[in-house]
């Protein structure tokens, strides 16, 4: 969090208050990144309104620049300008889309979690960050150096929001059930399975100095146990990553995050490996 230099952030100009900006202006505070304010419209002229918002800005000590811009769809319009503008972090206010319109197309932000090479902060909530708390959810189960580099990247984010908004440090990881046929004995009773998987976090409690009632391991899918941890420590930030698998039309992430991003009462940070990143980058010059 602390290397990144420019911040996209998707305006909405019908929104008299933008909370991606707030949480934009938070980080960059902090970082003292660079402001990429971006309208997203085909259709109307946002000019007077992007200028006044980077005057006011810019009379706040902060660097900004802005644009409209349309490409295609609302995803490949903020992907296309991340890119040329070389913005480390995108900043975008979250609405949940109905059931019905979900079943029939996929959300404009699932499109945007999926396919944008940077980390994308999607804002659900006006609650202030400071004094709250930030979870980091890991797959520890999962262990190959793919994922071992996701889990860092998310401890060091989550960390780094924490300590940016001294709010406090928690983590979760989800364990499978245990199973009586299992090969392994260590999953064949939960006690074991847990503390397999405490033991995996070792290495992040040591480098991060969060104890262990700071870190959450409990039975379940992820998707569900993810949201039901954030509630139960009324968090207000919650990193997660994806580690996408690749296929004919490109790179599809797992569906952890898109699910968890509508039940989650707090903002979110989605992260992606450096393998995917530099994937999705290869397609995006291609188009």
């Amino acid at each position: 969090m602390q290397a990144i230099r420019s911040i996209l952030v998707v305006m909405e100009p019908d929104q008299p208050e933008s909370l991606a900006l707030r949480r934009a202006k938070l980080i960059a505070s902090v970082t003292q990144s660079h402001l990429h304010l971006l309208a997203c419209d085909k259709k109307h002229d946002h000019s007077a309104y992007l200028d006044e918002i980077s005057a006011g800005l810019q009379e706040e000590g902060y660097s900004v620049s802005s644009q409209q811009a349309w490409h295609e769809s609302l995803h490949e319009t903020i992907i296309t300008v991340q890119q040329a503008e070389g913005c480390g972090l995108v900043i975008k206010h979250h609405r949940p889309d109905s059931p019905l319109k979900k079943a029939l197309l996929t959300p404009d932000d699932w499109k945007l979690l999926r396919y944008c090479p940077s980390p994308v902060l999607m804002v659900k909530t006006d609650r202030l960050w400071s004094g709250g708390t930030i979870l980091a959810a890991v797959d520890v189960g999962n262990s190959d150096s793919e994922h071992r580099s996701l889990h860092a990247a998310i401890i060091s984010h989550a960390y780094d929001i924490a300590s940016l908004a001294k709010a406090q440090l928690h983590v979760v990881s989800a364990h499978p059930s245990p199973m009586l046929s299992a090969a392994d004995p260590v999953f064949q009773r939960k006690e074991t399975i847990e503390a397999r998987y405490r033991e995996q976090c070792k290495s992040f409690q040591a480098e991060y100095g969060f104890s262990d009632e700071q870190l959450h391991i409990e039975e379940g899918p992820a998707d569900v146990l993810i949201p039901y941890v954030a509630g139960k420590l009324g968090a207000v930030v919650t990193v997660i990553g994806t580690v996408a698998r690749t296929g004919l039309s490109g790179v599809l992430m797992g569906n952890t995050a898109e699910v968890v991003l509508d039940t989650l009462e707090s903002d979110v940070l989605v992260l992606k490996p450096d393998e995917v990143i530099d994937h999705l980058e290869k397609l995006v010059a291609l188009r």
